[in-house]
């Protein structure tokens, strides 16, 4: 697929008062007005030290130009950047002499439109761009570099492969339905779907922390009243934000807090105490506290620490840490961790204060923060998405495959291929798109 045929034109950065402003220029029209701009074709991929002016042939400013012919370029196009001084009023004045020339204003996020557009990159690997820029912590710029280098879209690609070979024996075997061999029997067709969801499922949960180091974690306390989530909250957040009294029930309602975590953005949601009452505003606000806990990365389920209280019920795919707290008061010991299958346990005081940094810890590690050195990518929302509608297809196929349903089957892998594919770009509709570059920044 083809980029659109004109010429654009951004300011790419321009920090304001000193240091170096950018303006890229991208399209068929960039090396003739880099020629008008130089007063020579500019000779590709070296440095020209040029004074930029304007129609009436007053100096805007010297600087250098750069110029890449197409395909060796950024956006796959010709593309010429004009390094200036970092004034604002300097860089508007360059590139509204550039529009003289031909060009027009970018859109937020065309360039890297383009490069998607000319094949320089994937879906995957353009939304990278925007979440590298956008990073908050060395974490998460790191996991977006990965991105962008292409592992989440090698994986995402491996997974279509393997897809492909499965459509392929199974559509085989229905086109030659007539012969005496039950091509499905084979155990060799078994064991290869089931790696395949095997590797589905691990390329989820990278997925799942990739996405929490772009978006943040959103941690939702839970637990029955007066067992400490206000106080919790008001440690995590290190300010009075929360309530406390003695009095069970004080929180009525969901309070949320944006906290930073080693520059992991965290909101901590603090919930109505899950019981059974007969007040009519705190029976809200326990209806509350379970729908947010549906839209969770994480609950931490508070307990005493010296109680025999059951945790509540939760929705059974959300990660959990059970917080016994009062460890001061309950003749406990130490604060510790506790590893447990389904969630850690650990073991702390919030007046005192003693347990909050392993506590933290476990928040990092939840993030993501931990894994970044593992290989985790840069992920979003609509990723996971995908690669859970791909693991319901592969679940519906594994059952057709096992009940003999051939066609059922060959449908519902196609369905995985489908959604998989829309990580990198292969099935996008213009729409997704359109809502993906609007986001980026001008001159990306």
């Amino acid at each position: 697929m083809s980029a659109a045929s004109d010429t654009i034109a951004a300011i790419a950065t321009a920090p304001g008062g000193a240091g170096v402003g950018v303006l890229r220029i991208s399209g068929p029209r960039a090396l003739a007005i880099a020629q008008a701009l130089l007063g020579r074709m500019p000779r590709e991929r070296h440095a020209h030290v040029a004074s930029f002016r304007d129609a009436t042939g007053e100096l805007i400013d010297r600087g250098l130009l750069l110029a890449f012919a197409q395909p060796r370029s950024y956006t796959g196009e010709d593309v010429v950047e004009l390094q200036a001084h970092g004034n604002p009023i300097v860089l508007q004045a360059l590139l509204a002499r550039v529009i003289e020339l031909g060009a027009r204003a970018a859109r937020p996020g065309e360039f890297t439109q383009r490069a998607f557009l000319n094949g320089k990159l994937d879906l995957a690997q353009a939304e990278a761009v925007a979440d590298l820029i956008a990073s908050t912590s060395l974490a998460a710029a790191r996991a977006a570099q990965r991105s962008l280098d292409g592992e989440f879209s090698r994986r995402a690609n491996a997974l279509t492969s393997a897809l492909v070979r499965l459509r392929s024996w199974i559509e085989a075997t229905i086109d030659f339905s007539d012969e005496d061999i039950d091509f499905l029997a084979d155990a060799a067709l078994t064991a290869e779907l089931a790696a395949l969801r095997d590797a589905l499922t691990d390329l989820l949960a990278a997925a799942q922390r990739g996405q929490r180091l772009v978006d943040g974690l959103h941690v939702v306390i839970v637990g029955a009243p007066n067992v400490g989530k206000s106080s919790l909250l008001n440690a995590l957040a290190a300010s009075e934000r929360a309530i406390v009294t003695d009095i069970a029930g004080t929180t009525r309602d969901v309070l949320r807090e944006s906290i930073e975590l080693d520059g992991i953005a965290l909101t901590l949601a603090d919930t109505a105490g899950l019981r059974d009452t007969a007040d009519v505003v705190e029976r809200e606000g326990v209806r509350r506290a379970e729908a947010e806990l549906q839209r969770a990365d994480l609950a931490i389920v508070m307990l005493d620490a010296d109680s025999t209280q059951t945790p509540p019920a939760l929705p059974a795919a959300l990660p959990r840490l059970v917080v016994h707290n009062k460890i001061d008061l309950g003749g406990q010991g130490r604060a510790r961790l506790e590893p447990h299958a389904n969630g850690n346990h650990l073991y702390l005081s919030v007046r005192s204060g003693e347990g909050l940094d392993l506590l933290r810890a476990e928040l990092r590690r939840h993030a993501g923060v931990g894994d970044a050195s593992a290989g985790t990518f840069s992920a979003r929302a609509r990723h996971v998405e995908a690669l859970r509608r791909a693991e319901c297809a592969l679940d519906a196929a594994q059952q057709a495959l096992h009940e003999g349903h051939a066609e059922l089957a060959a449908e519902e892998l196609r369905q995985a291929q489908h959604a998989i594919g829309e990580i990198t770009g292969e099935f996008t509709s213009d729409d997704l798109l359109g809502a993906i570059f609007a986001a980026f920044c001008i001159g990306k």
